[in-house]
């Protein structure tokens, strides 16, 4: 359970709310990658598909440290957020994945930590990893061949290192996880990506696309999961919809005890009050369903607004301040204020 919060007057109802609604922390440990996926938002940083093709268009600089990232994410895991996702860019192409992997602050029951890779390094990082308290590790699987994995990552590599990663992943963990974009240059591999998966008894997620302006020129490779979804209903009649907490809704397949989650835009979203004004509300499909903190020391509730974005820099040093102020902001963001 979350720890009693320091006596402050700020109010911390609306991050406990976003919290209880399996809202997620989600950190950036570099916007660095090596690969270039087309469709890749970088967590609202530029996406180094974009970067590679403009020299001009940089990342935000790496502005904050291991040790930083650690008190943060202590901080804000007792003000209440629970689970917690590392991401990237490719978080293991970063020098600070290890130090702060392997000095995970909290661990508790209902904390959760999960890393979500391209797959390619987990055999190289495997020894140290399997030290790590992270309970679950994603792996993005959006191709299953040498010619489509080049088509969507935009690489000269085959894919037997991605598939090999998945092998690394299983293991040194209990959970290992797949997520799929659903595109039109992998649209004839979806089934054979899910036998794969059932296969190894994996679980995995097909998601249809998140529009963003970095990815609109490729917006014709956007096809919907309908097909998966008629085929998953082929498999089994265990099939039901969710759209509590945020995030976009889902349907949740059962085959043999394997969960297969489907991610479909028309499930609907979940917005709050910023949302109600917001200029590129027609553009969102995901509603408010992360708190993302970046590697220059900013958090925003948002992956299409980042002029929603706080620096928390100067108050890494004051941990009382630093999660009352993100409380602070999260609210105004939900009220409608910020």
């Amino acid at each position: 359970m979350p720890v009693p919060l320091p006596t402050t007057d700020t109010d911390w109802t609306a991050l406990r709310n976003f919290a209880a609604l399996r809202g997620q922390l989600r950190v950036s440990l570099t916007p660095h990658c090596n690969l270039k996926c087309w469709f890749c938002h970088n967590e609202g940083d530029v996406p180094p598909p974009f970067s590679h093709l403009h020299r001009d268009a940089k990342p935000r600089p790496m502005e904050i440290g291991a040790g930083d990232y650690v008190n943060v994410l202590r901080e804000l895991i007792n003000a209440g957020l629970r689970r917690v996702y590392f991401t990237g860019g490719e978080p293991l192409a970063s020098k600070l994945a290890r130090p702060v992997l392997t000095r995970l602050p909290i661990r508790a029951p209902d904390v959760s930590y999960t890393l979500i890779t391209n797959g390619l390094l987990v055999r190289a990082h495997q020894e140290w990893l399997a030290t790590t308290a992270l309970d679950k590790v994603k792996i993005s699987l959006h191709y299953f061949s040498d010619n489509s994995f080049r088509a969507i990552a935009q690489t000269r590599s085959g894919i037997a290192p991605v598939l090999d990663g998945i092998e690394a992943a299983r293991e040194v963990f209990q959970r290992v996880e797949l997520n799929t974009l659903v595109q039109r240059e992998n649209e004839h591999e979806l089934r054979d990506i899910l036998a794969f998966a059932l296969e190894r008894r994996l679980p995995v997620q097909f998601i249809e696309l998140v529009d963003t302006e970095f990815n609109a020129g490729r917006k014709s490779s956007a096809v919907g999961a309908r097909d998966i979804i008629d085929h998953l209903r082929t498999l089994t009649g265990d099939e039901e919809v969710e759209v509590f907490g945020v995030g976009q809704g889902r349907r949740i397949f059962r085959v043999d005890g394997i969960e297969i989650d489907v991610i479909q835009r028309q499930l609907g979203r979940h917005h709050v009050g910023q949302c109600g004004t917001c200029p590129v509300r027609s553009k969102c499909v995901e509603g408010f369903w992360a708190l993302r903190l970046d590697q220059a020391g900013g958090v925003q509730p948002c992956l299409l607004r980042d002029d929603l974005r706080m620096d928390i820099r100067p108050l890494l040093g004051t941990a009382e301040q630093l999660s009352a102020a993100v409380a602070r902001h999260v609210a105004a963001f939900t009220e409608g204020t910020l």
